[in-house]
């Protein structure tokens, strides 16, 4: 296969995790004799850095012509005091609203070896295996107006959580095909019982899941799940639910499995041509840019790692080379390959790129 990737390190330790995905995308090509052509383009502090804005649009084109995009991190408090509309983050949502990424998948699965270093006890986590399905490009950080002001009050603001039946209809049903691929559950959360959106969600939900009848639908309260995933998260297959509830349970579903460095994400869009199943993505680590670790080879690149493994099966079509990815990760983990952040006590940690390395020689 001969594929185009647009990779982009971005800030803080996204180049060092990035690299070490690289380092494993080689070992993919060398073993299953692939070629894939690799485009470096910048985004967030480092754009601003190098070109004045998070991300140009020249280079926005240039990711609408990859078969997918590989991204580090974004952010840092170099940039924390610059206008708002040119900070960091706005290059990676501009990415996902150029893209037309519509869905963000969120898995998080939990190794034998590592249940031990979830805050959480380990009988409550051992076994977790769950994907959430977050919408990527409506709700409260989209809707119209937004804004702050002054009255003779005193000092106020709105923002608006806007849904249009399309935008619900499309995640809701990919929610709904990778549970088939999966357990056949889906978790479907909101606040019907207070927000107009909710309701409008839950009638969606409810109407297209005659369309599957051999999938599970139950609904779950925004609030009730917060509590369900730290009591009985092994319960869930797939959970799908609107963009600012996403943004916080996946932060909180990110404990279970020990570390936040540990857990991939693939922003989504539509499929490229009928029936392909293969999809145009953004593939990411779900944690930060973590400046104050930058440069020392301490940052876990699992995360990053396991979206290149997400990159190769959603984007690229290649389930064998992305299980031989998954696999690599694992066996690199059981048999004590660590970084600083999940190693047990009296063993040495490996650096980020060592632990690329390793990954890469189980390929």
């Amino acid at each position: 296969m001969n594929s185009s990737i647009v990779v982009m390190p971005g800030d803080g330790v996204g180049p060092e995790i990035t690299a070490a995905a690289l380092a494993v995308l080689d070992a993919v090509a060398s073993r299953y004799g692939h070629t894939f052509r690799l485009t470096e383009v910048a985004i967030g502090g480092d754009a601003i850095d190098k070109h004045g804005v998070p991300l140009r649009p020249e280079d926005l084109r240039v990711c609408r012509k990859a078969d997918a995009i590989l991204l580090g991190a974004v952010g840092g408090p170099q940039w924390d005091n610059i206008e708002v509309g040119l900070r960091p983050e706005r290059g990676l949502l501009a990415l996902r609203k150029g893209l037309g990424l519509f869905a963000n998948l969120r898995p998080v699965a939990v190794h034998p070896d590592l249940a031990s270093t979830s805050p959480i006890k380990s009988e409550i986590v051992s076994g977790v295996d769950l994907v959430v399905v977050r919408e990527l490009t409506g709700g409260i950080y989209f809707g119209k107006p937004t804004r702050q002001w002054a009255d003779s009050r005193g000092r106020l603001a709105v923002d608006t959580m806007k849904y249009r039946e399309q935008e619900v209809e499309r995640v809701v049903r990919l929610a709904f095909e990778l549970a088939r691929t999966r357990r056949k559950q889906v978790a479907s959360v909101d606040k019907s019982n207070v927000l107009s959106t909710s309701r409008l969600w839950r009638e969606i939900v409810n109407e297209i899941a005659p369309e599957f009848p051999d999938v599970t639908l139950e609904h779950v309260l925004v609030d009730a799940m917060a509590m369900r995933l730290v009591r009985q998260p092994g319960r869930f297959d797939v959970i799908v639910m609107e963009n600012m509830f996403g943004d916080i349970l996946t932060d909180e579903a990110s404990v279970i499995a020990g570390s936040i460095g540990l857990l991939p994400s693939a922003s989504l869009g539509a499929q490229k041509g009928s029936g392909s199943g293969r999809r145009i993505g953004l593939y990411e680590p779900i944690h930060g840019s973590a400046p104050s670790m930058a440069g020392q080879g301490k940052a876990n690149p699992t995360g990053t790692i396991l979206s290149l493994a997400m990159l190769l099966r959603s984007s690229l079509g290649l389930t064998e080379e992305a299980e031989a990815v998954d696999k690599a990760v694992s066996s690199a983990i059981a048999n004590g390959v660590r970084t600083y952040d999940i190693s047990e006590p009296g063993t040495s940690p490996v650096s980020t790129s060592d632990f690329g390395a390793a990954v890469a020689s189980r390929i």
